[in-house]
């Protein structure tokens, strides 16, 4: 694996990708003076005697209890413990690597006031694929992800569960084969690792990763849907998307040109006495268009919420202050990831029409279910009850979560921003999409069967036959689930944006 140098603050979408994707995160150098610095104030403080919430004080509902200074390495190790009280499946392996540099990059910020050596654990683990178990269920999204992270930490002091290179075991077992000892937790370091927006940010930046691969492959799908249909030209014409003047709009337009140019197809019905198509082929700019700024807005803000320092208190080394206050509200990614949804969402809706288009004689001119003797066959009838299945699992999936608030501790966390699993949903979102997306490949790719002796655009073309590679024309009825398996890969895996071989427009600039 590639080591990746993270300039904490600094870090880009890109970066985070790469994480994601297996990069091995590495903070700057100089990032370890800033945390030197930090932890030293947090020294000062204690020695001072001077009050400072989860330093020397409860947590929560208990802020007002005053803890003794022979018990603040306890107080930092019982948060972690009692705090690691997640339910639910494990969090999946690249979610929780990305996790995890984010919070190494939070807090390579030096505003927390831990120690680098403990901050350096975490760089450790990640070299030595050694990842915490991580229960998806159980943050509200404010105080931070505390319940995820906890487990997190646990790791590092040596509780909980663990994957070495893939194999579970005990925390303990995984830190001794990797040759690393338990990190010993000093005062404010339990609160530094538990406090933060790092689950939440990490499932919503997967999401827009994910979400983003199978935007730019309903793209390509939609386009081949055009072709199968022998749809209009006219509708991606610059000048009507010019008088709107929305950019993604005329971004997706133009991509649509591009991948429809020099189709025989295409030409072979310029003249053709159809009037106009339907929505799901004639506005796939402004719908696709919209999808794309929304999601372009929602990274943006996952951006900065990547590079930003959201435990709390927070230390300022210039003036020696410990001040406490609320950037652990994970509202902004709580907003990002409900965008991201209702994005995705749309992305299979219009897919999932495309493809009940196609399979319907009389709105596609193409024979019934896409098979050539329909009757003993059955083609495509199924694969677009499956489509519009996902489609309303998703439909239901994307009610927004930051609408919803439920108080904790006590009602000292009286909002919260329900933002974890508003984003951990995307995953599941956008594997659904996935699918609803390679059943319409398949099904378009079909369709352009049927105009045997016309050519398509040459980058359509190439997608066709990249298809054609693993699933062959359907000529009778077969077992389609694998089909549809080896199609939703090819959405997933980035290779018909890749095939078509244009530069597609992208969420994430």
């Amino acid at each position: 694996m590639s080591v990746l140098v993270l300039h904490p603050g600094e870090a880009s979408l890109a970066d985070w990708r790469a994480v994601f994707e297996g990069a091995t995160p590495k903070l700057a150098d100089s990032a370890r003076a800033a945390m030197a610095a930090s932890a030293a104030v947090v020294e000062r403080i204690v020695a001072d005697g001077r009050a400072i919430y989860g330093v020397n004080t409860g947590f929560g509902k208990l802020a007002n209890i005053r803890i003794a200074t022979d018990d603040l390495a306890r107080l930092q190790s019982n948060i972690v413990i009692s705090h690691a009280a997640g339910v639910g499946a494990p969090l999946e392996a690249p979610v929780v690597r990305l996790m995890l540099a984010l919070k190494a990059a939070s807090l390579g910020r030096g505003a927390s006031g831990i120690n680098p050596d403990t901050v350096a654990m975490i760089e450790a683990m990640l070299a030595a694929d050694l990842l915490p178990l991580i229960p998806e269920q159980g943050s509200v999204g404010a105080s931070g992800d505390l319940a995820p992270l906890a487990h997190m930490a646990a790791t590092m002091i040596g509780v909980g569960e663990a994957y070495l290179k893939g194999e579970r075991m005990s925390a303990g077992e995984a830190l001794k084969r990797a040759g690393l000892a338990p990190v010993e937790l000093g005062p404010k370091e339990g609160l530094a690792l538990l406090n933060g927006t790092q689950f939440s940010t990490a499932c919503a930046l997967a999401g827009l990763f994910r979400i983003e691969r199978v935007f730019q492959a309903a793209m390509v799908a939609g386009a081949l849907s055009v072709e199968a249909a022998k749809g209009s030209l006219a509708p991606f014409d610059p000048r009507i998307h010019a008088l709107r003047g929305h950019r993604g709009q005329m971004e997706t337009a133009a991509a649509w040109r591009a991948m429809l140019s020099g189709s025989a197809i295409g030409a072979s019905h310029l003249d053709c006495e159809k009037v106009q198509d339907p929505y799901c082929l004639r506005c796939q700019p402004q719908v696709m268009g919209a999808v794309l700024d929304l999601g372009r807005q929602a990274a943006a803000t996952l951006a900065v919420e990547a590079g930003g320092v959201t435990d709390n208190p927070l230390i300022f080394t210039d003036t020696g202050e410990a001040i406490s206050g609320g950037n652990f509200h994970a509202e902004p990614v709580a907003f990002a990831a409900d965008m991201l949804a209702m994005a995705v969402c749309e992305i299979g809706s219009m897919s999932e029409r495309r493809t009940a288009m196609l399979v319907d004689p009389a709105l596609s001119g193409l024979p019934a279910f896409l098979t050539p003797r329909p009757g003993i066959n059955s083609g495509f009838m199924i694969p677009q009850v499956t489509a519009a299945a996902l489609v309303s699992e998703n439909k239901q999936r994307a009610w927004p979560a930051s609408v919803d608030s439920i108080p904790t501790s006590a009602n000292q966390e009286d909002h919260v921003s329900m933002a974890a699993h508003g984003a951990r949903r995307l995953l599941a979102m956008a594997g659904n999409a996935a699918q609803v997306v390679a059943i319409e490949l398949l099904a378009a790719a079909q369709g352009c069967d049927f105009h045997a002796g016309l050519r398509s655009s040459d980058g359509l073309e190439a997608v066709r036959a990249l298809v054609r590679e693993v699933v062959p024309h359907l000529e009778d009825d077969r077992f389609f689930a694998p089909e549809v398996a080896a199609a939703a890969e090819m959405v997933t895996s980035g290779a018909l944006a890749k095939a078509v071989g244009l530069d597609l427009p992208g969420m994430v600039e």
